[in-house]
């Protein structure tokens, strides 16, 4: 009976060891900010699962198509509309983050307008994996932009 308490003992310690760590990485998070431009791209992603782009750069396996620059003035809206906040906003570039509801973990969105673009960055400012949250986080934002201005890219 002694070693089951031991045990018992030791799982819920290594369970709230694990959860302290998950939330101390959450406010971790909260004090960095996007990186910005990088010679006047969007930073490279990490090599971590955990960064999408559409920067010429990236790699296949975390490369995501550009938006149509009409969609530039609609964007803020849209994420203010998603749970993000915009952070920067200028002429050609949009910074905004997102906070998970769990952990509180901050996640940046970086758009870029370019003549014929806008090239998009979403990534995890800590950890390794995001289970595909950053990729999906600008799928969600493609459909977003695209249902409050149907009209945009289309012939009639």
């Amino acid at each position: 009976m002694a070693i089951i308490r031991a045990i018992l003992f030791a799982a819920v310690g290594l369970a709230v060891l694990g959860a302290a760590g998950f939330f101390a990485l959450g406010q971790y998070s909260k004090s960095g900010s996007a990186p910005g431009l990088v010679d006047g791209a969007l930073a490279p992603c990490p090599d971590s699962p955990n960064c999408v782009s559409s920067e010429a750069a990236t790699v296949a396996e975390k490369k995501v198509a550009v938006l149509l620059p009409e969609y530039w003035d609609a964007l803020p809206g849209v994420i203010a509309e998603m749970g993000g906040e915009v952070t920067q906003a200028g002429d050609d570039y949009i910074a905004a983050e997102f906070t998970s509801a769990t952990m509180g973990f901050v996640d940046d969105l970086e758009l870029r307008r370019t003549e014929g673009a806008v090239h998009v960055r979403s990534a995890s400012r800590v950890g390794y994996s995001d289970a595909g949250v950053n990729a999906a986080r600008v799928a969600t934002l493609r459909e977003a932009v695209f249902q409050s201005n149907p009209w945009v890219g289309h012939v009639s």
